[in-house]
Order: structure tokens, then C-alpha cells, then sequence
């Protein structure tokens, strides 16, 4: 099974970019994407209606901000897209699904603001969410979407310059650590322990050309699918957004 992980940064100027004819043409069961900046009523139907594809939408209350969706050839038993978190879900900032073997989160993590004016509430999610893990009945969990915090200083291009800034502050880095401590596994650093493997890269002064970049997307398994991993990768050369999208193959 291959399961990815994708902010498009606006799903309906990502379509522009050849979203649809892209995922039909992959071999990606799950697809989770984030920041989808749009309504039921503002998507076309060669948005909606992808190959095999069944559909999954969670769209924010404010128009053309935040939402995420899954689009998914495996029909889920169940469907969440409250965390229990007013803003957070206001925002439409998840989507879960329980199949009968594994429950898939799709999340859309706050990013702080530039000037760590969300930083408040950002911190107090990861808190809100690690207490929301712990209450799962299903052992097999994969988490993906933006988590927006660069881990390790392997994982952005200039870690000295944005060690006091947003998404890379010691704060925040804590909140992945707590994650792995409970008992979580960074899937691509399972297959891959190298640098300059990115995710996202600012618009300005051709970032992704030069590669300086972040690696704030990820997928997230629990412990006991460990030796159920089969690899895990992060597909650079997909344009169409300021990230790119990741993934995973896994037996389940």
C-alpha cells in the first residue's frame, strides 16, 4: 500500500498545475492533502471525481483558507473531522479515517505566524493532540500532513540562521520529540539519513531551484507497523505547490 502526503497549497491552483492528471497516473492508494483553500461549492468536477478515488473533504469555515482531504481507493469504516479543538476544527484542519487494520490522521498543524503571533496556539495543539493519540483504540496509526516544525538541523538548509524563528524554534522541535517518545517513528528517517531532502521551499529568489529548503511534512507510524515499512520518500520533483509530496509503502 502507498500512502503520501501533500499541502497543495490551494488545491484549485494546484489542479491548474496538473494535480488530477498526476494522482490518477500515480500508483498512491491515500492520498492526504493540506491547505486546500476552498468549498464544497468552489471545487469542479475534475477535482472531485479522480479515477477511483473517493473523495474526502474538510473544509475550513472561512473561505480559501486552510482545509484538508484525503482522496482514498480503500473505502474507510469510519470518517472523524473534529479533533475536539474549537479553532482548531473551525479550521478544518483534519480528517481521520479507521480502516479495520489502521487509522490514517491527515493534519494541517498551525504554523505559528512569521511573527509567532499563533505560536500559543500551535503549542498548546501539539499538547491538545498527544493526549488525543494516547486515547486511541487502534495500535496501528499513521500520521501524516504538514506539522510545519523542521525537526534536526539536517532538515532545513540553514539551521543557524532560523534557529530563534518559526518552525524551527527549540519549542517547537520539542513537540516532534515528544511525538517520537510516544511512540512514533519518522518513516523517512528510517530509509533515508542524508541531508538536502526537503519539502517545502519559500517562493522568493528561486529557494526550491537552490534547494534551500525544510522538511516539514512527514509521515508518522506507530511503533508496531515499524517492520511493516517497506520505504519512505519524499517526491521532489512534483511542482504545482511550495511543498512536495512524501510517502510511504507499507504492508498492512
Amino acid at each position: 500500500m502507498k500512502i503520501a502526503s501533500w499541502n497543495v497549497n490551494g488545491i484549485r491552483s494546484t489542479q491548474r498545475n496538473g494535480f488530477s492528471k498526476w494522482l490518477e497516473t500515480s500508483d498512491i492508494d491515500i492520498l492526504c492533502i493540506q491547505e486546500t483553500k476552498a468549498q464544497p461549492s468552489q471545487l469542479t468536477w475534475d477535482i472531485l471525481n479522480i479515477g477511483k478515488y473517493e473523495f474526502i473533504l474538510n473544509s475550513a469555515d472561512k473561505k480559501c483558507y486552510s482545509g484538508t482531504a484525503i482522496y482514498t481507493k480503500i473505502k474507510p469504516q469510519t470518517i472523524y473531522k473534529e479533533i475536539g479543538m474549537r479553532r482548531f476544527d473551525f479550521e478544518g484542519r483534519m480528517v481521520k479515517l479507521d480502516f479495520p487494520k489502521f487509522t490514517l490522521i491527515n493534519l494541517y498543524v498551525p504554523n505559528g505566524g512569521r511573527q509567532k503571533e499563533n505560536m500559543e496556539y500551535k503549542l498548546e495543539f501539539y499538547t491538545y493532540l498527544f493526549d488525543y493519540l494516547k486515547k486511541l483504540k487502534n495500535i496501528n496509526i499513521i500520521l501524516a500532513g504538514d506539522f510545519n516544525i523542521a525537526h534536526k538541523e539536517i532538515d532545513l538548509a540553514r539551521p543557524k540562521q532560523n534557529v530563534h524563528n518559526t518552525m524551527f524554534t527549540p519549542e517547537e522541535r520539542k513537540q516532534i520529540d515528544k511525538l517520537l517518545d510516544q511512540g512514533f517513528i519518522d518513516s523517512f528517517r528510517e530509509f533515508n539519513d542524508s541531508g538536502e531532502n526537503y519539502s517545502w521551499w519559500a517562493y522568493f529568489r528561486e529557494q526550491r531551484k537552490r534547494n534551500i529548503g525544510w522538511r516539514i511534512d512527514y509521515i508518522f507510524v506507530s511503533n508496531n507497523l515499524k517492520h511493516n515499512l517497506k520505504n519512505a520518500y519524499i517526491l521532489k520533483d512534483v511542482k504545482g505547490s511550495d511543498h512536495c509530496p512524501v510517502g510511504i509503502e507499507v504492508s498492512i
